[in-house]
């Protein structure tokens, strides 16, 4: 095991904190490239695993027949009225309206959006299209929608094998994510191994097309996929981050104190090592502010 990578924060020249992450490089075979920290240990991979939900969706038979469904399922959105309007549209299909949805209500990630919503709901909530599409899936099957959340419920069981499945290794625990959902703990290494997977997939064909559903307005995870030709991309609370390139390798982030400013920096070291030219997508790391003006940045340090 080598050493967690460094990132540092500065403010005028002056080093204010450290954050430490794990991260692994796998090629298209899924060999691994390099790896820092320990990426073998369980941890839980939050929203990154979303792709990886998805395709164990479509594996259990759900069959969207429009790819901003399948992007949506995949996508923590920012609820804005675009993602709104996709969510419903996805229930619709299924013969279910919103009162079926039983994520946790919460507030746009969208500011605007934010202020034009009177109260936290469901449909805005960020998980919503993830929900949305566990619950098409029920009905596809024949399985019960009521209590679809539960970990024992056939939903879940199809989706922890499909994980499992992509990642090449069993489900170390399960917990209760943000929105409700059971969550499933593996290696860094395994959710690298469940993007290599993705290669050649509906997930990735649908979320390269529409990445302005999987995240949203002034979304990294946007960006990134806007400029990088074919990379599929999710992040993911508590430090997360995964991408898949064009070519179908793969890189994978935790930041061991969960901060959401460090992880991109981390992946774009990884992509870079995948051959992506990372300079331009540097811009997409918000600097550190003083008095409202950029004073510092968020990077590895030099050399």
């Amino acid at each position: 095991m080598t050493e967690p990578l460094v990132v540092e924060v500065t403010r005028n020249g002056f080093v204010e904190s450290v954050h430490h992450g794990a991260v692994v490089v796998l090629d298209p075979s899924a060999s691994v490239v390099r790896a820092w920290g320990d990426v073998d240990a369980p941890m839980f991979p939050r929203s990154s695993l979303k792709p990886l939900q998805t395709l164990a969706l479509l594996d259990a038979g759900w069959s969207p027949t429009d790819a901003e469904f399948v992007a949506l399922a995949a996508a923590s959105h920012s609820g804005e009225p675009r993602h709104v309007d996709v969510v419903r549209r996805m229930l619709r299909a299924a013969g279910l309206d919103e009162t079926a949805l039983d994520n946790t209500p919460d507030w746009p990630l969208d500011p605007v959006a934010a202020r034009g919503c009177p109260a936290p709901d469901r449909l805005h909530q960020n998980c919503s299209g993830k929900h949305a599409a566990m619950l098409a899936t029920c009905a596809t099957a024949g399985w019960p929608t009521a209590g679809y959340r539960d970990p024992a419920h056939p939903l879940q069981v199809a989706v922890r094998a499909g994980i499992e499945r992509s990642c090449e290794e069993r489900v170390a625990a399960v917990a209760v994510d943000g929105c409700g959902a059971p969550l499933f703990a593996i290696s860094l290494a395994g959710l690298a191994r469940g993007f290599v997977s993705l290669r050649g997939t509906a997930v990735a064909s649908a979320m390269r097309s529409h990445p302005d559903l999987v995240g949203g307005t002034d979304r990294d995870v946007t960006g990134l996929m806007t400029a990088v030709p074919g990379l599929v991309a999710k992040d993911g609370a508590e430090g997360v981050y995964a991408a898949m390139t064009a070519a179908g390798g793969a890189v994978a982030v935790k930041v061991h104190d969960g901060a959401a400013r460090a992880r991109l920096p981390l992946l774009l070291h990884g992509l870079e090592l995948l051959g992506v030219a990372v300079d331009p997508l540097r811009d997409l790391v918000p600097p550190v502010l003083g008095h409202g003006e950029p004073v510092g940045t968020v990077r590895l340090p030099a050399g």
